[in-house]
């Protein structure tokens, strides 16, 4: 029987399974992979790879494959910008997009681009500033405030986005300074149906056809950059049995939680997320059906909602598993003895799982609150933004809500300022459905109710709201802000009234939870990160958190339903799938396809799978061999591998990625982008 292992088993017995983890590049797991694959990371190695990754702020990762800002990533993490300059005439979604010259590039509306160029350890400073604090509360606003202190020195000094990174729940704290790109451009996406063929179905599963794969270009100063540090293109892929790495911006894990915290996402989080997401998606599909213009606009929103429920879903199962649960109680219950038995690390640290099991108990009391205190609505969001940006601003910079701090402002004013569309339609229909769910979960006496509906129905105020807003102006945001305190309070925007409205409830929420739930997590989550460095050293890797991690493992088939995954997929099974269904959505070719199948080598490699631990966030990371070369490109896991928020089984679990053989053979006879492809593989005309 398949095993699952929980990590602090793992951590336990002093060591991890092969394959396992997502390890930063300050602690490469360079002794388990030269003791299995007899390779050496070298520091040149780590060093090429870190600065020829991309993080993009729209939720995935990506990789520079050439000296001239060329930006590998996939279509699913561009589709937000493809979106964004989209229109009626010209859907660049369903149809594609690849410009043959630079001035055909496309300016991506908001989107940036993060390049991590050096990390520093600073958790000596930060614990030196807890010193003489004594509450979760007193502790979590001096923690707040030299963290804010070391990103705004750090930005100061180096001119660079400076991050501080909790690892090991706060184990460790380091800075990490990225060089900042925000002018990307598109250079080529393929149509959605061949990059997400077989749809929503299809989705998480294996095997699977899809050439999920877009390229931006980076500009500064109005040039494309020139980055010496770029992965080459192995346009032959990857072999079974090879051992591959991904580098990428894995989002977040929960594997260090510990049990309360898994139950109450279980019992809790997730019953009250997953309704409200499902929801929202009958929404929008009937107001899709409304007119082909309101699919189109509505079609990316309707994507990543059901992404996340097919994720939360899996989450949930998996917590639901009694087996899982009963490893990470007996599991826990081991760690916890390891501290109380030794009476030093218990007088520190004995508390703190009784601690963090309160502050989840105390969550749930005011839970329904803050899932259903929601608009759904790009409008409201930015009018909340507007009204805490001027009033934070005036506040030293450790006293600043989260994402108001100075090294956060210049990121924060891309989206506030970014002229991409709005639409009103969608607008009124999805706060009317957020304003039915609120009502029916909180009743109409509930204050955030009383002060958004003023006795109207919530399609009247719907309506009201978004008709009496010019929120839909960049130029009109931008006045705002610029105006401070003295425009937004005078403003009659109504959505800009409504957020001075809501703004005390608002705050009052977050403070609440800031000290009687993060704070006492933080505290507590430190607690256990020392006591695990006391026990086991840093000897494993930390749960993921939106930073740049090295994944290893080997393209690799696996056991399911009863035979066997292969390790690729082919052109031949994409075009065998596609007839089986009779060429009918979600299993329809596009006609690019259907006229150019002729023109295909059908044996080329399309997808594979691999070992390499992967989560949400790594979309978009390249995979590459043992000489930093692209042979693939992560797009999805597996069925199985929806679990790796809370465990990780070599077994089983697969990531899966494009093959760079499939994306040449595309670019090359599907696409006419023969420049494109001399570009990658380093050819003369590859000069932009």
């Amino acid at each position: 029987m398949l095993q699952r292992i929980i990590l602090i088993v793992v951590l336990l017995a002093g060591t991890i399974s092969a394959e396992e983890g997502m390890w930063t590049f300050d602690n490469p797991p360079t002794q388990l992979i030269q003791q299995k694959y007899h390779f050496v990371l070298t520091k040149e190695w780590l060093d090429h790879v870190r600065l020829s990754s991309v993080r993009l702020n729209d939720g995935g990762s990506g990789s520079f494959v050439s000296p001239h800002g060329l930006v590998l990533t996939n279509h699913h993490v561009a589709r937000g910008q493809l979106q964004k300059n989209s229109t009626a005439q010209h859907d660049y979604i369903k149809n594609g997009f690849y410009a043959s010259t630079p001035e055909q590039e496309m300016k991506a509306q908001d989107l940036e681009a993060n390049v991590l160029v050096s990390t520093e350890d600073v958790t000596g400073r930060i614990q030196a500033a807890l010193k003489g604090t004594e509450s979760p509360e007193q502790q979590f606003r001096a923690r707040e405030s030299i963290i804010a202190e070391i990103e705004r020195e750090s930005t100061q000094k180096t001119g660079l986005r400076s991050d501080v990174v909790t690892l090991y729940q706060g184990g460790e704290y380091w800075l990490y300074r990225y060089k900042k790109y925000t002018d990307l451009r598109i250079v080529f996406a393929p149509e959605e149906q061949a990059a997400f063929f077989g749809g929503d179905p299809d989705n998480f599963t294996y095997p699977r056809y899809d050439l999920d794969m877009a390229l931006f270009r980076v500009y500064e100063n109005g040039k494309p950059i020139d980055s010496p540090n770029y992965l080459k293109w192995n346009p032959k892929g990857a072999d079974e049995g090879d051992l591959v790495f991904v580098s990428g911006h894995p989002g977040s894990t929960q594997r260090l939680d510990t049990l309360a915290q898994l139950l109450f996402e279980r019992d809790s989080a997730l019953p009250i997320a997953l309704p409200i997401y499902r929801d929202r998606i009958t929404v929008l599909q009937r107001f899709s059906a409304s007119s082909a213009e309101h699919e189109r606009e509505a079609g990316s929103t309707i994507f990543f909602l059901q992404n996340t429920v097919k994720v939360l879903t899996g989450e949930l199962q998996g917590l639901e598993n009694p087996r899982i649960i009963a490893n990470k109680k007996a599991d826990e219950e081991k760690f916890r003895a390891a501290v109380t038995s030794n009476p030093e690390l218990k007088e520190k640290y004995g508390t703190a799982w009784d601690d963090i099991a309160a502050a989840e108990q105390k969550m749930t009391s005011r839970l329904k609150e803050t899932y259903f205190h929601s608009m759904d609505s790009q409008l409201n969001s930015l009018a909340v933004d507007i009204v805490e940006y001027v009033t934070e601003i005036k506040k030293p910079d450790g006293e600043r809500l989260p994402g108001f701090h100075e090294s956060q402002l210049e990121s924060l004013r891309l989206r506030l300022f970014s002229p991409a569309p709005i639409y009103p339609d969608m607008e009124i229909a999805r706060i009317t459905g957020a304003l039915h769910r609120d009502l029916n979960a909180l009743g109409p006496d509930d204050p955030f109710l009383k002060i958004v509906l003023r006795g109207r129905t919530p399609e009247q105020a719907a309506a009201e709201l978004v008709n009496g807003s010019k929120l839909q102006d960049p130029q009109v945001r931008k006045a705002l802000v610029e105006g401070g305190q003295q425009a937004v309070g005078a403003s009659t925007d109504s959505m800009i009234v409504l957020a001075r409205k809501l703004d005390p409830i608002h705050r009052e929420l977050i403070k609440w939870t800031q000290d009687n739930v993060e704070s006492v997590e933080q505290r507590s989550g430190e607690q256990l990160g020392r006591a695990r460095f006391a026990l086991y050293g840093k000897s494993t890797y930390p749960d993921a958190t939106v930073t740049l991690r090295l994944s290893y493992g080997q393209m690799k088939g696996y056991p399911m339903n009863g035979t066997v995954a292969p390790a690729k997929t082919t052109y031949y099974g994409l075009y065998d799938r596609a007839f089986s269904f009779n060429d009918q959505p979600p299993f329809n070719l596009p006609q690019r396809y259907r006229d150019g199948m002729k023109n295909l080598d059908l044996t080329t490699p399309l997808d594979f799978v691999s070992t390499n631990d992967v989560v949400g966030g790594n979309s978009g990371s390249p995979v590459l061999n043992k000489d930093a070369e692209v042979v693939g490109l992560i797009f999805d896991g597996n069925i199985e591998s929806r679990l790796g928020d809370y465990v990780y089984d070599i077994e089983s679990n697969r990531s899966i990625a494009v093959h760079t053989a499939a994306m040449t053979e595309a670019l090359r006879k599907m696409y006419g982008a023969g420049k494109l492809v001399q570009e990658l593989t380093g050819g003369a005309a590859g000069q932009p």
